[in-house]
């Protein structure tokens, strides 16, 4: 189970979670993957004809076994026996080279709709609200853009076209055993229920454990992902052996899944082998009888049970297909479900309203109530109404839980509101598309993302178009450009997983670049300067304030010092306006905001890191269900 959200939450969501749906048990599933196959018809068409050259050449040779033995071998003439060798080397020979051409264009068609299909599902994820991934793990999606896309890989460049392959030779050397004996034929076709029943019943049996093992499989990629993702936390707190223990119940239950599939595979695979070739022993035994009583020749004989192997091995083959098709159909399905997805944000309508041209941005919030999916009992926020004209800085203050981070949330459209709405000069942020929304905000969070790239590619993710000229500018204003000089690699140098070559001060400087070079309409700042050093705070407080200067900045704010400098403070509790004014008339005003900021001197004890952070019960107020 998530560490987050319950069913409830995930109904609400509009994001079903992927675990949640329930299973299909159809290989049908895998009609899914056609409409990728689509723009590779020619393709498909090439390794067509050499499958059916191949397949060709393979009934070929029952027939130039017959030639051998009947005329080359009973025969008094040598030429006979040559010209039978010479016809079954060609055959040898075709069938060598269609095997190559099928191979060759099958892998390469698998290879290619593969990177396709991971190209569409990261697509499909990167465009869905942080309320699915507040209900499902990302290492189990990792996992089926990874593991399920390998198997369908290899389903797609081996698996289908051994499939097409031998139905090809079950229906032409089914069709060559009847001109060569329709009696023995007759055997032969007793034979087929007896194999195909088991594979259509231990099928379904493969399907169900299939999907249950990959699900297993995610349930280990959530956890690694998860324990390595927070490894100072699990090494700071010494759970490395909890860990450990957690991470083998995964591997475990993986294991005995896998193994179940296993097995119903292993029994697939061994009755069907079975019954096929006790049939050919029979039939081989039926033939013989019936060359003895001079009704065939030993060249038809051999034909015959030629083709009788051939059918026996394409209906074997095609059980193993068919089981592999039954596993690749639980992939299918997972990575369906991730496509089916649609982001729970409305989409803007068939024309978006274009956002007013140069920007002023003058910010509106009108009577919003919004509660998050994964809390749908607690108003994140209720009847919230906020004004903030172009150019002035406005910082919000309040306790945990006040729903101070939920306005950023609701400014950058990660969520819609349940009631009222949200403006950016007028203009309702569900009218206008996503990107020009998103674009003419900047965001620089508490704790900012660093991404396994170099300086440049990080600083440049603020606007991927900058050149280097931009960028180090951007550094410079940020003063980040001196410590990433001093680098090994100077900005090319790579920052590490999540930036683990960086100390927190230096990250806030990259995440603060990144906002500069974007040069944003509205510019939100979630206490930028909380992770900095004294002389470092100062240098890039003083960035800052150029970068505010004359634009729109919302601030959430955790010290006195950053209050003191907004136009404007706008005090919050329970989701709610509960006061707003300037420093001085709000604690002349006495109440939450005064009591807030008498945390940090209170009876002569050193200040607060984040006062304006404090929980709700340490104020005397009412606790909160829920933080935001």
């Amino acid at each position: 189970m998530s560490l987050l959200g319950s069913a409830t939450s995930r109904r609400r969501a509009g994001e079903t979670p992927s675990s949640a749906l329930p299973p299909r048990r159809e290989v049908r599933q895998i009609r899914h993957l056609f409409r990728y196959l689509g723009p590779y018809r020619w393709v498909i068409a090439a390794a067509v004809v050499a499958l059916c050259v191949s397949a060709a050449a393979v009934l070929a040779l029952g027939q130039g076994l017959r030639v051998l033995i009947d005329d080359g071998l009973g025969g008094e003439e040598a030429t006979r026996l040559h010209e039978a060798l010479m016809y079954m080397a060609g055959m040898v020979g075709l069938l060598a080279a269609g095997t190559f051409t099928r191979f060759y264009l099958v892998s390469w068609l698998g290879e290619r709709v593969i990177a396709d299909l991971r190209r569409a599902v990261f697509g499909r994820l990167v465009s869905l609200s942080p309320a699915f991934f507040e209900i499902n793990k990302v290492g189990e999606l990792l996992s089926r853009i990874t593991t399920d896309t390998t198997l369908l890989q290899t389903v797609i460049g081996n698996q289908a076209s051994s499939a097409i392959r031998n139905l090809l030779l079950f229906l032409g050397a089914s069709a060559m055993l009847v001109v060569t004996s329709p009696t023995l034929t007759g055997f032969v076709v007793l034979m087929v229920p007896v194999v195909v029943i088991p594979i259509v019943v231990l099928g379904r049996r493969v399907r169900r454990y299939s999907r249950i093992a990959q699900d297993r499989v995610g349930d280990v990629a959530g956890h690694l992902e998860e324990a390595l993702g927070g490894i100072r936390t699990v090494q700071a707190f010494g759970q490395e052996e909890s860990s450990g223990a957690r991470f083998s119940g995964h591997v475990e239950a993986a294991f005995r899944a896998a193994l179940s599939r296993v097995r119903a595979r292993a029994l697939l695979t061994a009755i069907v082998i079975l019954l096929v070739f006790c049939g050919v022993g029979l039939v081989l035994w039926i033939a013989g009888r019936t060359v003895l009583q001079g009704e065939m020749t030993g060249g038809e004989m051999t034909a015959f049970m030629f083709y009788a192997v051939v059918v026996a091995g394409s209906v074997g083959s095609l059980s193993e297909v068919y089981g592999d098709l039954q596993h690749a159909a639980g992939a299918a399905e997972r990575l369906a479900e991730l496509l089916g997805q649609e982001p729970a944000l409305a989409p803007p309508p068939a024309v978006a309203r274009p956002l007013p041209q140069p920007q002023q941005g003058a910010v509106r919030i009108d009577d919003a109530t919004f509660r998050y999916p994964s809390r749908p009992d607690a108003a994140a926020l209720e009847s919230f109404s906020l004004s903030v004209r172009p150019g002035e800085t406005v910082a919000l203050v309040g306790p945990s839980g006040a729903g101070k981070s939920t306005v950023f949330n609701l400014l950058l459209r990660f969520y819609d509101p349940d009631a009222g709405g949200v403006a950016l000069d007028g203009i309702d942020l569900r009218e206008a598309s996503l990107e020009a929304v998103r674009g003419s905000f900047a965001l620089v969070p508490q704790d900012p993302v660093i991404f396994a790239a170099s300086a440049w590619e990080n600083i440049r993710f603020g606007r991927p178009d900058a050149g280097d000229g931009e960028v180090r500018a951007a550094a410079e204003a940020a003063d980040a450009a001196a410590f990433l000089d001093a680098l090994p690699e100077g900005f090319d140098t790579f920052l590490g997983e999540r930036g683990t070559r960086l100390s927190g001060g230096q990250k806030q400087r990259i995440a603060l670049a990144r906002a500069v070079l974007r040069n944003p309409a509205v510019l939100l700042l979630d206490e930028a300067t909380s992770a900095l050093d004294a002389e470092s705070e100062r240098a890039v407080q003083e960035a800052l304030e150029r970068l505010m200067a004359g634009r729109t900045t919302i601030v959430i704010a955790h010290r006195l010092a950053t209050v003191q400098k907004a136009d404007r403070i706008v005090v919050m509790d329970e989701g709610r306006v509960v006061a707003e004014g300037t420093h001085r008339a709000l604690m002349a005003r006495g109440g939450l905001y005064a009591r807030l900021a008498a945390l940090q001197f209170d009876d002569g004890r050193a200040p607060s890191a984040d006062p304006f952070d404090a929980p709700a019960d340490a104020l005397g107020t009412a606790p909160r269900s829920a933080a935001v």
